[in-house]
């Protein structure tokens, strides 16, 4: 037998995926296609009953996997999505073009494994996460995990916030529209229902936070049409 015996652990792997892709598989052929003797495909599957996959044995035909199973899908929590959606507005400003390409493929194939309501809400938040550059000094928060979960589900968020300019907490009800970074701050983008308006909320200001059981209406605004709605409020009047 001329080839390298392959790994044990990618070859059970391989075996596994083998028996779920054909009818029956004989050790015969097993062995010719992983470069082993027959008696290692013996114990191979012996491994593998004993993990727990159901190989079914057909006397004198070969194996295969009983019928119904399957191997489970990667999956990712909605928050583990959310996680990688925005690491990819991260990485698309990295200036290493490749490194670019890389992430971007490898994020297309994780987003094809999502569960079909996953995909749409991490779709969803990747057009409402921009990242923009600011000379103020970074500060931490712990509130972004739980801030995309309302905002792709259309949950008011109940906030306890620091301002800058006030010297006392306030409390507010917001919307949660986008999400956005200057580099070193992390930046909540809301309707306040107080306020009646969108308002900007540094993440790392809100001493507390709860999503509440109500939901809002999705706005209609995208990012862009918001930034150029900041924009024209700035301008003075002439």
């Amino acid at each position: 037998m001329d080839g390298t015996e392959t790994p044990r652990l990618s070859r059970l792997t391989a075996i596994l995926t083998q028996l779920q892709s054909k009818r029956l598989s004989t050790a015969t052929d097993l062995a010719k296609k992983f470069q082993v003797s027959i008696r290692t495909i013996y114990r191979d599957i012996r491994a593998l009953e004993e993990a727990g996959i159901p190989v079914f044995t057909e006397e004198g035909k070969g194996y295969s996997l009983v019928e119904g199973y399957r191997l489970p899908p990667v999956s990712f929590t909605e928050s583990q999505a959310n996680a990688l959606i925005t690491a990819e507005q991260l990485v698309l400003r990295n200036k290493d073009a490749s490194f670019v390409r890389e992430y971007t493929d490898a994020i297309t194939k994780i987003k094809a494994v999502l569960l079909h309501n996953t995909k749409d809400k991490a779709d969803l938040l990747s057009k409402r996460i921009a990242i923009r550059n600011n000379l103020e000094n970074s500060s931490t928060s712990n509130n972004m995990s739980s801030i995309q979960l309302a905002l792709t589900n259309f949950n008011l968020l109940q906030i306890s916030y620091q301002a800058a300019d006030q010297e006392n907490k306030v409390q507010r009800t917001v919307e949660p529209f986008a999400i956005y970074s200057t580099q070193e701050n992390w930046i909540l983008i809301a309707f306040c229902r107080l306020r009646q308006d969108y308002r900007a909320f540094r993440l790392d200001r809100i001493s507390q936070l709860e999503i509440l059981q109500e939901h809002f209406e999705p706005h209609k605004m995208t990012l862009p049409e918001y930034f150029a709605y900041c924009l024209e409020k700035s301008r003075p009047l002439t």
